[in-house]
């Protein structure tokens, strides 16, 4: 093309991307003047204009992200049609709502993303934009089909993979490789598992996957939303603002331990006590603690009940208690049979007592009636409930386990490892989250709790209704037929809406705060380190067993973690589970993955590194240092790179000053890294050759190591020099 020629295009896609944001502005203006009707809106009942008022202010935020990139590209069939692919689709409509914008999920813009020169799909020529704001600045343009195959043009993700690191992961709706569309389009109902070596995408392509399945099954899934669980707090940050760039905000980002509502994780475990925790054997070791709080009394105990003395004594609780056990009840629920048994054998005997001589169960009436005056007594009687609570207690989650690892006796008698004892019971762990959430399910509700609250919400509507009647007696009274009432205004569902007050908090805060939420689709991101009982809980928050699962066997570093995906996945979904594996790495340059590839090849060599699609030219460096001297050189590190464009991170040992373990930076990336100390980072337990490799695979651009000690022979790669290589542009030889 032309100079002239390309300079007429461009103007001619300014002017035709500048007429998309016109559309998009008056779509905007619509849609916040629906919004301020609805909010003033009298019609329909307040549930129905609460669902608008949602509805309109979801489609507000949605237009509102697609500013920001909204037409990245165009395709041109061989027929010499066009289409034009952005974040979100538009339409004409004055032309039958014919679309003047693809959105990138649509079935029609597949093409952009794995059309090739040798797989052309049909299409003549791919085109790609360069925008600042809502500026074309330039395009640059693929000839698809012809003979000589060659494959994708990479500018554009060049571009991408070199830019300096923001804060936050970005989307790669602009860039997304053909591999990848394979994953995100993938039409599978069950468990997806991605896999994929550093940089190779696989979180960003499980979220592009979420917002695809959030366009093409949106009636399924946004009632219930979708939930993404990330390692830490600091990586969904990071990966926190893909999905609302995307227009999608139904989504519940959690930790591991924020699966407990309300739960604060404060300690960690040994690694032996989170691998005894994380077994699918604690089962047993939980059902059996539960059971030991199920008592009987050692010595018959004595109760006054109608003017005489009744006993429990053992073989009555065993009886109560074989029954309560019988029923299948949770722990809770089941002490209702328990004292029902107990209060039928004090009141038997009892009746039997005071009805000595002139009654017979043949009198029924008097019988019951007896009955139900000794039945009374009982439960008014606060020994008799002290009694209950001593052989059947209302146990909580917290308070079980609490009691359970402060208490070697309960830890024998449950069959437990000693290993799980602790000083304080309450100090919670990620580990601790699903035994917790197991005993959830294992204790069941409180009864009396649930009646209380009961009650009360039955004394609020009555109140409302007595409300409602006294207003329409009062307007009864009265002949005045242009006297405006209260209840020509005010409505029983209104009414009970401000006395019962509705829950008008969003999806995200909803489902966050409920136990019991079940998810329509859950992510899970660096699933290696899930244990056996982490999947139970993950399980019971998506009853349909529709998961995207992305993980790395290789760099698992938690004792309880996965060594295989079909041993995790296959006792809750046997058939319903995939694999796809991501083989390209965008993120480790050349020269940084050789010398992680070397540490991989010590602790897995049956493990291919990923191949990194591009080399940055500078090496990564190594230097020695003196053990006094490590302080000023991680300071000379952080003051070099404060100068620069991007991001930088200093890792090395656990609990080492000024520096943050790996593990704390597992899923991140950084233009520049220092790894200090790289000696003691492999000493760090079985699986530090892992924790190093992360480390090393953290860097999109510049990478050092700083060590007091002889280098480990698996960095033997890295350059070592005085100063570090690339510092100030500098780069080594």
């Amino acid at each position: 093309m032309s100079t002239q020629g390309y300079e007429d295009e461009l103007r001619s896609e300014r002017g035709y991307v500048a007429g998309l944001y016109r559309r998009l502005d008056a779509e905007r203006v619509r849609v916040k003047a629906e919004y301020d009707a609805a909010l003033r809106g009298t019609g329909g009942t307040p549930m129905e204009r609460d669902v608008e008022v949602r509805t309109l202010a979801k489609e507000a935020k949605r237009l509102d992200v697609a500013d920001n990139g909204l037409c990245f590209g165009r395709l041109d069939t061989l027929t010499g049609e066009r289409s034009y692919i952005g974040r979100i689709g538009l339409f004409d409509e004055d032309d039958e709502y014919e679309p003047v914008l693809l959105d990138w999920r649509a079935p029609a813009a597949r093409p952009f993303y794995v059309a090739t020169a040798a797989n052309p799909e049909n299409m003549r020529r791919r085109r790609q934009f360069h925008t600042r704001g809502r500026h074309v600045a330039d395009f640059t343009d693929e000839v698809l089909g012809r003979p000589d195959g060659a494959e994708r043009g990479d500018a554009a993700l060049l571009a991408a993979v070199n830019a300096p690191r923001g804060e936050g992961m970005r989307d790669i709706v602009a860039t997304i490789q053909a591999e990848q569309d394979e994953i995100i389009r993938l039409d599978h109902p069950g468990v997806l598992v991605i896999e994929g070596g550093p940089g190779t995408g696989k979180t960003v392509v499980a979220l592009h996957r979420v917002a695809y399945l959030l366009y093409t099954q949106r009636e399924r899934m946004e009632r219930h939303g979708v939930l993404v669980v990330g390692p830490n707090p600091a990586f969904l940050n990071h990966i926190g603002r893909v999905l609302p760039s995307l227009g999608e905000s139904d989504v519940v980002f959690m930790t591991p331990g924020d699966l407990v509502p309300g739960l604060r994780v404060t300690a960690d475990d040994t690694p032996e006590a989170a691998r005894l925790k994380g077994s699918l054997k604690i089962l047993d070791v939980l059902k059996a603690a539960v059971a030991d709080r199920q008592r009987l009394p050692e010595e018959p105990v004595t109760l006054e009940l109608g003017g005489g003395r009744a006993r429990i004594d053992a073989a009555t609780a065993e009886w109560a208690r074989d029954e309560a056990r019988a029923s299948g009840l949770p722990h809770n629920e089941a002490r209702a049979v328990f004292s029902e048994i107990i209060t039928y054998v004090l009141t038997e005997r009892a009746i039997g007592r005071l009805g000595k001589d002139w009654l017979t169960r043949d009198n029924k009436e008097a019988w019951e009636r007896m009955r139900a005056d000794l039945v009374k007594e009982l439960a008014e009687d606060d020994g008799f409930v002290a009694v209950l609570d001593e052989l059947w207690p209302v146990l909580t989650p917290a308070a079980l386990l609490a009691s359970l690892y402060t208490s070697p006796e309960r830890l024998r008698a449950a069959g437990a490892d000693q290993a799980l004892w602790r000083a304080d019971g309450e100090a919670w762990t990620v580990s601790d989250v699903p035994l917790l959430d197991e005993l959830v399910d294992l204790l069941g509700r409180d009864q009396a709790a649930d009646r209380t609250a009961e009650r009360q919400r039955k004394a609020e509507a009555e109140f409302a209704e007595g409300v409602l009647d006294s207003l329409h007696g009062r307007q009864d009274s009265m002949d005045d037929e242009d006297h405006l009432y209260a209840t020509d205004l005010l409505y029983a569902e209104d009414l009970a809406d401000r006395v019962l007050e509705r829950d008008t908090r969003e999806l995200v805060e909803r489902a966050a705060a409920d136990r019991d939420w079940t998810y329509r689709h859950v992510v899970v991101d660096e699933a290696q380190e899930l244990s056996e009982m982490d999947w139970r809980v993950l399980m019971r928050r998506c009853p349909g067993r529709s998961f995207t699962v992305v993980g790395d066997l290789a760099q698992r570093r938690s004792e309880a973690g996965a060594t295989s995906w079909d041993a995790m996945l296959e006792p809750y979904v046997p058939g319903r589970w995939v694999y796809r594996a991501l083989t390209v790495n965008y993120r480790t340059p050349a020269e940084i993955m050789s010398v992680a590839a070397a540490v991989l090849a010590e602790f897995a060599p049956s493990v291919q590194p990923p191949e990194s699609v591009r080399a940055c030219g500078v090496r990564p460096w190594s230097r020695r240092v003196a053990e006094d001297g490590l302080p000023a050189a991680i300071e000379e590190f952080v003051r070099d790179e404060a100068g620069r464009e991007g991001t930088s991170v200093v890792i090395g040992p656990v609990g080492m000053a000024g520096t943050v373990p790996a593990s704390e930076t597992k899923g991140l990336e950084y233009d520049a890294v220092l790894v200090v100390e790289p000696e003691r980072i492999l000493a760090e337990g079985p699986r530090g050759a892992a924790e190093l490799y992360v480390a090393l695979t953290r860097a999109t651009q510049r990478l050092g190591v700083l060590h007091q000690g002889p280098l480990p022979q698996v960095l033997a790669g890295l350059a070592e020099t005085g100063t570090p290589a690339g510092a100030g542009g500098r780069r080594s030889a």
